[in-house]
């Protein structure tokens, strides 16, 4: 994690969901409703866990979309990373059974002296907490004018949650985030490279620590 320079800024505790305004999110769902935003990149509606112990990014963009489950549509900020670096990476979901108990996954990698990397990284977040500092950031811009990160601007780079077109983004050269925990809907990647990647299925709830 880099000290605080010209054109850095940083922040402790970022949350990532300050993106999406109640007003835009109200204004995605209308949208939506209506049709007209093409709402085609379908989830599970199995919210999860993600979690790291450092995270470095190159070409970061963050803005407000809506993802569609069969339940209905979920508010997201979606954070997207041209080239990421993680150290620590772990994933778990519990999923309820109705037979009276949980089954769970978990999955790490990345961990002692491997990194995960992934090109072309979307992660569709209702929550996130980290240490973080950005490396010339803009904040407020129009998120069809975004230019350092795969947002829906940069061409052949379009993340296919709904967005509200013009809508509030933010936007940096580079990122730095550290003890990361999110809650999230969805995860897409160019390519995603996972060394040391273990997985585990149990039964009751999964967790993730960024220790």
């Amino acid at each position: 994690m880099q000290s605080q320079t010209r054109g850095g800024t940083r922040w402790r505790r970022f949350a990532v969901v300050m993106v999406p305004s109640l007003a835009a999110t109200a204004a995605i769902g209308v949208a939506v409703a209506q049709g007209a935003l093409a709402a085609s990149f379908s989830v599970s509606g199995q919210q999860f866990e993600v979690a790291a112990q450092k995270i470095h990014g190159t070409g970061f963009v963050q803005y407000g979309a809506m993802d569609q489950t069969k339940a209905g549509g979920k508010p997201v900020a979606v954070v997207g990373i041209d080239k990421a670096e993680i150290n620590g990476l772990c994933q778990a979901v519990t999923v309820p059974t109705g037979l009276g108990f949980d089954l769970s996954m978990k999955l790490t990698a990345g961990g002692g002296d491997k990194q995960v990397t992934a090109k072309t990284l979307y992660i569709d977040a209702e929550a996130m907490d980290a240490d973080a500092t950005f490396k010339n950031v803009d904040i407020g811009v129009s998120v069809d004018n975004t230019t350092k990160g795969p947002g829906p601007a940069a061409e052949g780079k379009d993340h296919s949650g709904a967005h509200v077109p013009g809508s509030f983004a933010q936007q940096a050269e580079e990122v730095w985030f550290e003890k990361v925990s999110q809650k999230a809907w969805a995860t897409s990647a160019g390519t995603f490279t996972l060394p040391g990647l273990h997985m585990s299925v149990g039964t009751g709830a999964a967790k993730c620590s960024t220790e």
